[in-house]
């Protein structure tokens, strides 16, 4: 009887010892508005002398036609609350679909798009590398295939990813990777779902969470754009940063969305979190591909790696979409920019703060 009692007794305390994963808990403000509205920008941000400061380059402007794709740039200093407007592009080309990276100390703004007149859109290859230090820009070696609407992501911070995105005619399954030290390209392992743009993702150490897009497929002649729900999770080697072991993962919850910000997370708990974007694909000027306004989503969602499953994480106070990503600083994460109801482009960042509590 007493070793039965025993056994029970180190059961009830293994039991005590086993907790439910703490609840993510999202915080949310808002910052100093941008000098001028801006969506579709490439965000990032880097560290000056011990300052924070959050950068945005590129984007459209309010009018949403041709003439407001836009080479506007602009950095924030987080200590003091305030904006001011830098250089842009040097070649004063603007871009949408762009993304941008900061390693090193550097930033680096990838490819993107053109608008012509005539509606016409052409990829570009170049990739700008931007000191913060003196705010100046050189260009580097061009991407291997010009992309726009790709996640990029960075590793070991040494290696920029290029996942997927549209290039000039279609989509494409390539994942190119950049190594800023060698200032060279090569291909890694493709991606494996339906390629797609639009889509959104983030990283955590070696490993990479994306999801959803959009997809390009022929329908009795004419090319239909249609959302393509899924996620898919990559895994970098450690010994070769251009094989990469991908797995379909489950669906997150909600439909499918179209450029939602996302960022990857280390603390207080690994995750890569999802925000915004709309479940209607859109032309750049917010309108749906099927003529229908799109608006934006306000459901927030994340991909636990220590749990390995999604969960939900409230709204976002003020939906929206449009976006290339998010930026940190100081423990704070920042959606600059973007497109409201309406389509709607904003100054607006807004930011939050990342919480754990007791699960109940």
């Amino acid at each position: 009887m007493k070793r039965i009692l025993s056994l029970l007794t180190i059961a009830i305390f293994v039991a005590s010892c086993q907790q439910s994963p703490k609840q993510v808990t999202l915080n949310w403000s808002e910052a100093e508005p941008l000098p001028m509205p801006i969506s579709n920008n490439a965000v990032t941000s880097t560290v000056i002398d011990g300052n924070p400061y959050l950068y945005t380059f590129l984007g459209l402007e309010s009018g949403k036609s041709y003439e407001d794709v836009s080479d506007f740039a602009a950095r924030y200093n987080v200590e003091n609350e305030t904006w001011e407007e830098i250089s842009g592009v040097p070649d004063e080309i603007g871009r949408l679909g762009s993304t941008t990276e900061m390693v090193n100390g550097n930033i680096y703004i990838f490819g993107g798009y053109t608008v012509a007149e005539d509606g016409s859109e052409v990829s570009t290859h170049e990739v700008f590398k931007y000191n913060p230090a003196d705010s100046s820009y050189e260009q580097v070696a061009n991407m291997l295939l010009p992309v726009e609407d790709a996640v990029s992501l960075v590793y070991q911070d040494r290696y920029i990813y290029l996942v997927s995105g549209w290039t000039n005619t279609n989509n494409v399954s390539n994942v190119q990777v950049y190594d800023t030290q060698t200032n060279s390209w090569e291909h890694a392992t493709p991606y494996p779902g339906p390629p797609v743009f639009g889509h959104a993702g983030g990283i955590v150490g070696n490993t990479m969470i994306l999801s959803d897009g959009v997809q390009a497929i022929v329908d009795e002649g004419e090319r239909i754009f249609n959302m393509s729900p899924g996620s898919i999770k990559g895994e970098i080697n450690a010994e070769d940063p251009t094989e990469i072991t991908w797995t379909r993962i489950n669906k997150h919850p909600g439909n499918a969305r179209y450029r939602m910000a996302a960022i990857g997370i280390e603390s207080p708990v690994e995750m890569v979190v999802f925000v915004g974007g709309s479940t209607n694909p859109y032309n750049y000027n917010g309108i749906g591909y099927n003529l229908r306004p799109s608006t934006p989503e306000n459901t927030v969602f994340a991909y636990r790696l220590d749990t390995e499953e999604w969960v939900e994480l409230g709204a976002q106070p003020t939906p929206s979409m449009d976006h290339r990503g998010i930026a940190k600083a100081n423990g704070e994460y920042y959606i600059i920019g973007g497109m409201l109801n309406n389509q709607q482009v904003t100054d607006m960042v807004q930011k939050f703060t990342v919480e754990l509590e007791p699960a109940n």
